[in-house]
């Protein structure tokens, strides 16, 4: 089902801040950086060679990881798996038996499709799939 690792997702406050340890004290250059999801999320990529480091800031109080940063604060967020297809693989995971957090993908980074796995489903371990 899956063709690799798309990227670690780490929830932070403020993008720029972030920068601050990833880009310059880790020395991991900067691929991408969009406002997703009607301005609601700002993504960042990183290069980490093999995989990407995505950093994730809700820029709308309104959004749920708004609300999680504040409960939980900035860390790991979740784990992106890469796919051809996210809607088939969406019904491959239902056909295994794990459920989906979400009916329908929404947009991912890069114009991309993307879907939330249920962490009842992965062992509490937030996953996504990418792809087209």
């Amino acid at each position: 089902m899956f063709t690799g690792l798309d990227h670690v997702a780490i929830l932070v406050a403020n993008t720029e801040e972030a920068l601050k340890v990833y880009r310059d004290r880790l020395g991991l250059p900067v691929l991408l950086s969009e406002v997703v999801n009607n301005g609601a999320i700002r993504l960042t990529h990183l290069d980490v060679g093999n995989t990407q480091l995505q950093l994730v800031e809700p820029l709308d109080e309104a959004h749920p990881l708004f609300a999680q940063l504040r409960a939980k604060g900035e860390g790991l967020h979740h784990i992106c798996f890469a796919v051809d297809d996210v809607e088939g693989a969406m019904a491959a995971a239902a056909e295994r038996g794990i459920e989906l957090a979400q009916s329908k993908p929404h947009q991912g980074t890069q114009g991309k499709k993307a879907a939330f796995l249920a962490k009842s489903s992965t062992g509490g371990v937030q996953m996504e799939i990418t792809g087209q």
